[in-house]
């Protein structure tokens, strides 16, 4: 069975090319260009992983990796949080996230690391 992603991010062009390099990772990939679709994703199926940017338009993705972090139903799913406008030490004070890319970044060290938590 595929592992399952889900991705929310506002910027479509970059939605759409984690959606396509996911896809060719054969990962199954729900995207969510807003909070309050992700969390009616949430509410049907709870995924393998979540990829989170920092700024959306309807709140901050930092504010999903903590309710996601403090749910006994969800804490352990890892997430990754990306952002172009946030220094790594100030985003792993306000989360835990498992991990942290800035954009842009390297479609090869971004696939190896979404690998790393998903390897089973």
């Amino acid at each position: 069975m595929k592992k399952c992603i889900y991705v929310v991010e506002d910027n479509p062009s970059i939605r759409e090319i984690i959606e396509f390099l996911l896809i060719e990772e054969l990962y199954e990939v729900k995207t969510c260009p807003t909070i309050s679709d992700f969390w009616l994703e949430m509410n049907k199926h709870l995924p393998d992983m979540v990829i989170l940017d920092i700024m959306l338009p309807d709140g901050s993705g930092l504010d999903i990796c903590n309710r996601l972090k403090q749910n006994i139903k969800t804490h352990r799913i890892p997430v990754m949080m990306m952002s172009a406008n946030n220094h790594l030490n100030a985003v792993k004070a306000k989360c835990d996230a498992e991990d942290f890319i800035n954009k842009p970044f390297d479609l090869n060290d971004f696939a190896s690391r979404i690998e790393r938590y998903l390897a089973a």
